[in-house]
């Protein structure tokens, strides 16, 4: 399996749809939120840990906190976005390139990210990040319904 794990920070948008598309998948899934598990539609605590209680919360509840643990323990970024500005998406491109870490940027091209994953090892962690909704709206659509494509190809 070449995915066998996916990570995210669970915000709405692209990281929540990394989260849903591996329950949906039937693949672990992790990564670290913010404390109190914050999100735009999770404002108070336990927030996020409610839903999706394999999310660890960082020590922080700066968001950037949470993206930099994010990359830091993950294989590779997928980074699923339009042209849109997502300060906490660019701060996801700078820590993968800070930290060395495979990144790559797609508006939803299965094949171009199928290719990627294919230079990449097996039973990798793959942290998945994007705009979140407000700033993208349809983001959460739009990334589910690549990772579907992609994880129905992970063999």
């Amino acid at each position: 399996m070449r995915i066998a794990r996916i990570v995210s920070g669970g915000q709405t948008g692209a990281d929540r749809a990394a989260l849903d598309a591996a329950l949906h998948a039937g693949i672990p899934y992790g990564g670290w939120c913010p404390a109190g598990g914050l999100a735009e539609d999770h404002p108070a605590p336990p927030g996020l840990l409610a839903d999706y209680p394999a999310l660890r919360e960082a020590s922080s509840g700066d968001p950037a906190v949470r993206t930099r643990l994010n990359v830091r323990d993950s294989d590779a970024t997928l980074v699923v976005r339009e042209a849109v500005h997502s300060p906490g998406t660019d701060l996801t491109l700078a820590l993968a390139e800070e930290l060395g870490r495979p990144c790559l940027v797609t508006a939803g091209d299965t094949d171009a990210v199928t290719a990627w994953l294919e230079g990449l090892a097996l039973g990798l962690t793959l942290n998945v990040a994007g705009p979140r909704e407000s700033e993208q709206p349809g983001s959460y659509a739009a990334t589910q319904a690549l990772l579907d494509r992609i994880l129905e190809r992970n063999a």
